[in-house]
């Protein structure tokens, strides 16, 4: 394990629906107030301010991660949601800022966590175990997650869900929803709607453990065997709907690897990759969450430990059959392919602009480039990526372009940009075009 952060006491999850109404409300008026005030010193200076500059200020978005951090539940996921897959549209100082809401959460205090606890396992659990850290070995948005020993010699990391979250996160997102609007972040005239709902959806099955230990139990089915993986157990007489036990691990952070050699950071590259695409081509069930906290190593076996299977999520043949159709025609250069798969996929949407249109297509052959030149994809290379962003950043500047995409297509982007960071941080090269030809 990584050495433990220093012991906090932590601070309660507001659990009522009132109580979390009211950190939102006091957090509007406090951007009100700020608004105010940016908004006087703007006007002295002689200059006519807009709304969403005077909102989306550091130190308001300050305000609105601490807060959201503070609520955890639903309000802190859909901050990280926007922190990781916003992270290239902010200005670079605001997604520092955001980058907040990625740490660990405040722990709930020891007389809460008593009491959810006792509400699972009853008085007395105490006596099933010969120990029990009340001290979270980690503490994200929805849960934090404890070491214990069981009576019977079961070494384990249990998870426990705060108090209330299941039954806020409706509210939560939809009071989130209002801030970014508020902000200025999203367009007006951009339909939030479906995402809006799908956030929901699947935000009340992260919060549903029961749910996460069959996707773990189904991904350690997929993988037995396989001496590059490693899924902890489940041990259902200790789980519900609420907690979930599973075997410890003693492994190390994924990014530690940045230390090691060439070849041990590209071998843990292409592994990460592959099981991506056989997540999308093989099993047609992924893990759409490529948070780094998910990823985690054992030095002494090489095995890449899989973590949190909360974001679990279906796909159907036909959207996997239209990559596979994306990723020939990109590779051959048939670009009238190429363009018919993104429309079949709902990537590119032929009801925008024209000139959007031809700048996804670019942006498209623009990431393929390197594949068809080599073989080998130099992911240490951060010209491409540069290159990429002030692409993407120009996109967000032309908001009459801004559609979402179906919500499938949104999750499946996610993970594969999640994955390509994270080789990207291990400065990896590995052969994308080999381990891509298996599938196409």
């Amino acid at each position: 394990m990584a050495p433990r952060p220093p012991f906090s006491r932590g601070s309660s999850v507001p659990s009522g629906r009132l109580s979390r109404l009211a950190r939102f409300g006091g957090l509007a008026a406090g951007l009100g107030g700020g608004l105010l005030i940016d908004a006087a010193g703007q006007a002295v200076r002689g200059r006519r301010p807009r709304l969403e500059d005077l909102i989306l200020t550091p130190g308001n978005v300050l305000k609105v991660t601490d807060q959201l951090a503070s609520l955890r539940g639903a309000a802190m996921k859909m901050g990280q949601l926007i922190s990781m897959d916003a992270g290239d549209v902010l200005p670079p100082e605001l997604a520092a800022i955001m980058a907040r809401l990625r740490a660990d959460a405040d722990p709930m205090p020891r007389r809460q966590l008593q009491g959810v606890l006792e509400g699972v396992w009853g008085r007395g659990w105490e006596t099933r175990f010969d120990f029990f850290d009340h001290r979270p070995i980690a503490a994200a948005s929805i849960g934090q997650v404890h070491r214990a020993l069981t009576t019977d010699g079961r070494l384990l990391a249990i998870k426990v869900q705060y108090p209330g979250v299941a039954r806020s996160i409706d509210s939560d997102v939809d009071n989130v929803a209002t801030l970014l609007r508020m902000s200025g972040i999203v367009p007006k005239q951009l339909d939030v709607a479906p995402l809006l709902a799908e956030a929901k959806r699947q935000l009340h099955e992260e919060a549903d453990y029961e749910r996460e230990a069959a996707c773990m139990e189904r991904f350690g089915a997929l993988l037995a065997g396989e001496e590059d993986f490693l899924v902890p157990e489940v041990h259902r007489d200790l789980s519900g709907p609420t907690v979930l036990a599973m075997t410890f691990v003693e492994s190390v952070p994924i990014e530690s690897l940045e230390r090691l050699s060439q070849a041990v950071r590209d071998r843990v590259a292409r592994l990460l990759i592959d099981l991506a695409l056989r997540e999308l081509f093989a099993f047609q069930l992924m893990q759409t969450d490529p948070n780094l906290a998910n990823y985690r190593y054992q030095p002494e076996t090489g095995r890449i430990v899989l973590l949190d299977f909360g974001a679990t999520r279906a796909y159907a043949q036909e959207l996997a059959e239209g990559c596979r159709r994306l990723g020939s025609a990109g590779l051959t250069g048939d670009r009238p392919a190429a363009r018919q798969a993104l429309l079949d996929i709902g990537l590119l949407d032929e009801s925008v602009p024209q000139r959007h249109q031809d700048r996804v297509m670019a942006m498209f052959e623009m990431a393929l480039e390197p594949l068809r030149r080599s073989d080998v994809f130099d992911f240490g290379d951060r010209s491409i990526a540069e290159t990429m962003r002030e692409q993407s950043l120009a996109f967000a500047d032309e908001r009459d372009g801004w559609r979402l995409p179906p919500v499938d297509a949104l999750f499946l982007q996610r993970k594969f940009g999640g994955t390509y960071l994270l080789a990207a941080r291990l400065r990896a090269k590995v052969d994308v075009k080999s381990l891509l030809a298996v599938h196409l």
